[in-house]
């Protein structure tokens, strides 16, 4: 993906969807209109953290290009440059795949 132009605030990432796979283990293909939106994503753009009482800045923990585990309902659902993107919340992340 081209180096997008939004810059996420405070505590949000920006995630691009990573495509469900289109066959299962047997080999049978699963149509569009079967297919679940995949909870997995990579880290587009950043926010700075958010913060804490005393106003000091908690940077956040990921970085673009991570590959993340996202809770089904997680997000907000945008089209940037033409791509469908999601905003969520660093806390919205489960986990990061390695």
């Amino acid at each position: 993906m081209a180096k997008t132009n939004f810059r996420p605030l405070h505590d949000r990432v920006l995630v691009k969807r990573i495509d469900a796979e289109t066959k299962t283990k047997g080999g049978i293909i699963i149509p569009d209109s079967a297919k679940e939106k995949p909870s997995q994503g990579e880290i587009v753009a950043v926010g700075p953290g958010g913060r804490d009482e005393a106003g000091k800045l908690i940077p956040i923990d990921l970085k673009v290009g991570d590959r993340v585990l996202f809770g089904k309902w997680s997000g907000t659902e945008i089209k940037l440059d033409g791509e469908e993107l999601l905003i969520m919340k660093e806390s919205d992340i489960m986990g990061v795949l390695a």
